[in-house]
């Protein structure tokens, strides 16, 4: 498979306030990853400035033209969400890095592409910012894969923290499936097994809310048992993953104990349903991971998941035993049943 990577050294200059968990220094842990991986032979290109047009395919014209007038001043947009001088044009580039992911697998010139980018994306809903997150880049992304010739596409979110903006944009739409790992009760209160999807959505919204300290086996089931044959039935034309590090063992803002390899095995498991079902073309973004060391390793094992020969994947042994994860299949498999067979 011929991977790419879109990143660029501008990410960086997203500034948020001294103690923000998603500070700067997360983009020198992807500048560093990016390096690394061009040193191994893999081609890094620097991303395109998303355009109106890609935004407001999910965002509402108002809510972007209230984003670019934050442009040249810092900001609180709520309490955890930030702008600094540049955030606006950072914040496009981020979205632009998956359209460009997405133009390049589309189209043949590669299998599979990875955005290494900041501010993450999947808390912005159609008309807000929150979570971090200004525009909602894996959405903008689906939306741009559709409007340019996928017919379905499947979102597949394993960030720590539900991905309520992205579940919200594509409810009710049949075309895009999102299936979201992720501990529950926590923020942001979405992402209940129940949440199925809306009107001609119904069922397309696959929720597996994990409770804390659930651990790689948990996952595991989760991904052999419902994951996956959901992806597999659906048949998407492309996969795209919000590839969120947050449910790391050492993260400081999550309850969920995956090991770094957990994020090999799951990023395995997409690429293995992206070869069986559309040619191998998958799209990965990086969403949250706050804990700097987690963040580097468990991106770089997702990586290194996307390029060589397929292998199948190495689900991890804990050691720690844990029931979270039949309880979470019972939820999401009694939610799914009326519209997949699990």
């Amino acid at each position: 498979m011929s991977l790419i990577l879109v990143h660029t050294e501008r990410f960086a200059e997203h500034q948020t306030p001294p103690g923000h968990p998603e500070r700067p220094e997360r983009a020198e842990v992807l500048d560093a990853i990016a390096a690394r991986w061009r040193e191994r032979g893999i081609e890094v290109v620097a991303p395109r400035l998303a355009m109106p047009e890609h935004l407001v395919r999910v965002h509402d014209a108002e809510y972007v033209r209230h984003i670019a007038e934050t442009a040249g001043r810092a900001t609180a947009l709520d309490p955890d969400t930030y702008t600094s001088p540049e955030s606006y044009e950072i914040a496009r580039l981020a979205a632009g890095a998956c359209v460009d992911a997405v133009d390049r697998v589309m189209g043949g010139a590669h299998g599979a592409a990875f955005a290494l980018v900041r501010p993450p994306g999947h808390h912005a809903e159609r008309d807000r910012a929150m979570g971090f997150c200004l525009f909602n880049n894996v959405a903008v992304a689906a939306a741009h894969a559709r409007a340019t010739g996928a017919r379905k596409v499947a979102i597949v979110d394993y960030d720590v923290h539900h991905g309520n903006g992205t579940q919200h944009i594509f409810e009710s739409d049949p075309h895009v499936l999102y299936i979201s790992t992720h501990q529950y009760p926590y923020y942001p209160g979405t992402g209940a097994a129940a949440e199925t999807g809306r009107g001609a959505g119904s069922g397309f919204t696959v929720n597996l809310p994990f409770e804390a300290g659930a651990v790689d086996e948990d996952y595991q089931i989760a991904f052999s048992r419902i994951v996956v044959p959901v992806l597999r039935q659906f048949e998407p034309d492309l996969v795209i993953v919000s590839a969120g590090f947050d449910a790391h063992q050492h993260d400081p803002l999550g309850g969920i104990r995956l090991t770094t390899p957990a994020f090999a095995a799951m990023t395995a498991e997409l690429r293995a349903v992206a070869e069986e079902c559309c040619r191998g073309r998958i799209v990965a973004a990086v969403e949250g991971g706050y804990d700097l060391q987690a963040l580097g390793a468990s991106l770089d094992c997702a990586i290194d998941s996307l390029t060589g020969p397929l292998r199948p994947p190495a689900w991890p042994t804990s050691g720690i035993a844990s029931t979270r994860g039949q309880e979470t299949l019972a939820a999401a498999r009694a939610a799914v049943m009326p519209f997949w067979n699990v």
